[in-house]
C-alpha cells in the first residue's frame, strides 16, 4: 500500500496546481477559488484508484458532506487546533445531519498542514487510522474541502459515508 501511495504522490505531483510550500524557501502552496473542483476531482480520482487497488468500491463526491467538510476546515482554523469537535461541541455525526445528508457517517480526516492535497491523502495513507477511514469498504460517499489561511496554512477535511439501506457489517471507522 506505502508503495501504490509514493507512486500516486510522484504522478499527481506533477498535476498539482501549485508549487508545495516549506520552510526552505520554497514558493508557497495556494489555492485559488477557482481551483476548488479540480482539487476535488484530483481527490476523489486519487482515493478511488488507492480504493480499487484495495478492493474496495469506487466513492462519488457528495455535495452535504463537501458542505459538512468545508464547515469544518474553516471552524478548525477558527479554533487553531486540528481535531474532531466544532467550536460548539458537534462531532462529526452532528454536523453531517445538520447538512442533511440522508447516509450514515463512516469515517472523517483531518490535517493542518502546508502541504498539497497529494501530500498529505498521501499521509493519511501512511497512517493505519486515517487510511482505515479512506479505504472502508462501507463508504459509498466522500466530502473534502479545506481552508486556507492567508499565511498558508491549510486546514483539510475529509468524510466518508454510506447511504442508508445497504448493508453494513463494519462499525462506524475510527476518527
Amino acid at each position: 500500500m506505502r508503495a501504490i501511495a509514493l507512486l500516486l504522490v510522484a504522478t499527481l505531483g506533477l498535476v498539482a496546481c501549485g508549487p508545495g510550500g516549506g520552510a526552505s524557501g520554497a514558493k508557497q502552496y495556494k489555492i485559488s477559488s477557482s481551483s476548488t473542483a479540480r482539487v476535488q476531482f484530483r481527490v476523489l480520482d486519487s482515493i478511488n484508484a488507492l480504493r480499487q487497488a484495495s478492493g474496495a468500491q469506487t466513492v462519488e463526491l457528495n455535495a452535504q458532506l463537501n458542505a459538512a467538510a468545508a464547515t469544518h476546515a474553516r471552524d478548525m482554523s477558527l479554533q487553531n487546533r486540528p481535531w474532531h469537535f466544532g467550536s460548539d461541541g458537534s462531532s462529526p455525526l452532528d454536523r453531517v445531519a445538520r447538512v442533511g445528508y440522508t447516509g450514515i457517517l463512516t469515517g472523517e480526516t483531518i490535517s493542518e498542514t502546508y502541504e498539497t492535497e497529494v501530500e498529505t491523502l498521501a499521509a493519511w495513507m501512511e497512517q493505519s487510522d486515517t487510511r482505515a477511514v479512506i479505504l472502508d469498504p462501507e463508504a459509498q460517499d466522500m466530502g473534502f474541502a479545506w481552508f486556507q489561511e492567508d499565511n498558508g496554512k491549510i486546514w483539510w477535511t475529509l468524510v466518508m459515508g454510506r447511504q442508508i439501506g445497504t448493508q453494513s457489517n463494519v462499525q462506524l471507522a475510527q476518527f
